[in-house]
């Protein structure tokens, strides 16, 4: 029987994994805890493959963005604390059922789930208060905190886990008088909300950029996003790429120039000296976008660059790999090691999250141990 693999498939490198690991918890005191992000399908390199590596590794936490994707991670044996940072109204029975602690980004949301839990006879269920510190996106403002603790005194249907809020721009080295407005923010606002409370919940702020840049403020815990995966926010730091994203040839064909062009709208054309191409599974569909078509990208094969040729279609593209000794069954690097993910991305004119999270489900995820 063939397997998907013999098609398709995105590496998951565990040394590499490690090694990141080790870089960013090398950068935090013992006390510290490390929260690892799993949303959006750990950043499209499979959710429940990369957090039961991360539970192998020792990761104290794991956050999800929604609970669904907090449910597929329990259902598949994931025992770590895992934090919703949006859990909605939707989704309360289930959060509760699988163990899972929500974020609460406002008053509205925090009493419904208060209700859903009282009418349970829950009490001290943990949660998560997300502050507004400048990102504008979720969380309590500053004018909202004496009704936030108003109510936190009155209900003990739950109980603060942690503080926390975001920063918008830490990794960028001209904006570090906002961020650390934001920390100072963070700061005040926490202590207020603590010292309402009469217990110490866990504070963080800190994402990947931050553990690097700003680590005298990592507080309680911090939250390592795109840095596990191997990008770092420091020039001159490379860190290990995870995921590679090889497929196999399925086809080559030598081209003559009478042959004329190649591919939808016939924007592929063969050279005068005749063209030798490959036909690679791997199109829009499995998160290659389309502007990498035409020549705009090249992908590894037999130790070689390969230019796209031709529009990228759906499940499919085609390279030009005319003088490179290679055949049906070899292996073509999409990206990894080579080409890594921010040269694509700086093709694109994006950012490495929104390749990796492209990646579609269909492709199938391997954990390797290569060097």
């Amino acid at each position: 029987m063939m397997k998907e693999n013999d098609f398709s498939r995105l590496e998951l490198n565990l040394k590499a994994l490690r090694s990141n690991y080790r870089y960013f918890r090398a950068r935090l005191r013992q006390s510290t805890r490390l929260l690892v992000l799993v949303k959006a399908n750990a950043y499209g390199h499979g959710a429940v493959e990369f957090a039961s590596m991360l539970q192998a590794q020792g990761a104290d936490y794991l956050a999800v963005a929604l609970p669904i994707e907090g449910v597929e991670l329990r259902r598949n044996g994931i025992s770590l604390p895992i934090l919703v940072l949006t859990a909605g109204t939707d989704f309360f029975p289930e959060i509760i059922q699988y163990r899972l602690e929500p974020g609460m980004p406002n008053l509205e949301t925090l009493k419904a789930f208060c209700d859903v839990l009282a009418a349970s006879g829950i009490r001290n269920y943990p949660v998560h208060i997300k502050l507004d510190t400048g990102m504008h996106r979720l969380g309590f403002m500053t004018s909202e905190l004496a009704a936030l603790t108003e109510f936190l005194a009155c209900h003990d249907e739950v109980k603060v886990k942690s503080i926390y809020s975001h920063l918008a721009a830490s990794e960028d080295p001209e904006e570090d008088e906002f961020t650390l407005g934001q920390i100072s923010m963070f700061e005040r606002n926490a202590t207020t909300i603590t010292q309402s409370l009469g217990y110490r919940p866990m504070w963080h702020i800190l994402n990947s950029a931050g553990i690097e840049r700003f680590p005298q403020y990592q507080f309680d815990m911090v939250r390592l996003g795109i840095g596990i995966y191997g990008i770092s926010a420091l020039p001159g730091v490379k860190l290990a790429p995870v995921a590679s994203l090889k497929v196999k040839i399925l086809q080559i064909k030598q081209l003559k120039p009478e042959d004329g062009t190649i591919g939808y709208g016939r924007w592929g054309k063969v050279a005068p000296a005749g063209t030798t191409i490959a036909t690679i599974p791997c199109g829009y569909a499995d998160g290659l976008d389309r502007h990498l078509g035409r020549g705009n990208a090249s992908f590894s094969v037999a130790g070689h660059r390969a230019p796209t040729i031709g529009n990228i279609c759906m499940d499919m593209c085609m390279i030009d790999v005319t003088g490179i000794p290679c055949k049906v069954g070899d292996t073509v690097t999409i990206f990894g090691d080579d080409p890594d993910i921010c040269e694509l991305a700086e093709i694109l004119g994006t950012i490495p999250y929104e390749i990796l999270t492209s990646v579609p489900r269909r492709i199938e995820r391997i954990v390797t141990n290569r060097q």
